[in-house]
């Protein structure tokens, strides 16, 4: 099973979720504002992408971050203590096939790629 994990009021998330929709592709989403997030979850991520490609560093959230908090975040442990902080600087959506991570963000080509035989 499919599970995506975003903001639902990102337009990103909402593109994402209206092309699933629209391809028919049942998923669970998982809204990291109203379930949370886990250092857990966020480790297991890690394990499988740079932590660079999980911040967010053109969104809102990023930027109203003071410079030495920007500054303090260099490597994935750094990383891991703001996006648990605040999961609003994580990249989104997050595209998830059980444990693994196909997609980050949303483009079209890539998802009719990961997910259409």
């Amino acid at each position: 099973m499919l599970k995506l994990y975003g903001i639902p009021n990102c337009n990103t998330v909402k593109k994402a979720r209206d092309w699933l929709a629209s391809q028919n592709i049942e998923l669970q989403f998982h809204d990291f504002k109203k379930h949370g997030v886990s250092a857990e979850l966020f480790n297991g991520w890690l394990k499988q992408t740079p932590w660079e490609k999980l911040v967010n560093r053109a969104g809102t959230t990023w930027r109203n971050l003071s410079e030495g908090e920007k500054a303090a975040v260099t490597d994935a442990q750094s990383a891991l203590a703001l996006m648990l902080a605040k999961p609003s600087v994580i990249k989104r959506p997050v595209l998830l096939r059980g444990e693994e991570i196909l997609l980050i963000g949303f483009d079209e080509a890539a998802y009719l790629r990961a997910l259409t035989p």
